[in-house]
């Protein structure tokens, strides 16, 4: 077993953990930045986001709505979904992928 502190990673998106059925990582989206182009899904995985602190405007298939600290939300598998940062403060997300994507 192990025990990871979210909040010390040191890049944009970083994996915590990774075990046979399950994988968490952490993602800090600055300022007018985005996690990634629309494009970005996981084809075989689950992933379920909790935002941490700050906003997050969220695109999940067709559906686009805000986001706020202590809100979580689940990616299906395949789904295409990007989460911008469009505040003026940094946003922290704690995500578990299932089974692992990464």
């Amino acid at each position: 077993m192990s025990v990871v502190n979210v909040r010390e990673s040191k890049s944009w998106f970083s994996l915590l953990q990774t075990a046979q059925l399950s994988q968490t990582a952490v993602m800090a989206i600055g300022p007018g930045e985005e996690s990634g182009p629309k494009e970005n899904e996981h084809s075989q995985s689950e992933q379920v986001l909790y935002l941490i602190e700050g906003e997050l405007h969220a695109e999940i298939g067709e559906r686009v709505f805000a986001m706020r600290a202590g809100d979580s939300t689940i990616v299906r598998r395949g789904v295409r979904h990007r989460f911008a940062n469009r505040s003026q403060q940094p946003a922290l997300t704690f995500n578990v992928y299932t089974p692992p994507a990464y």
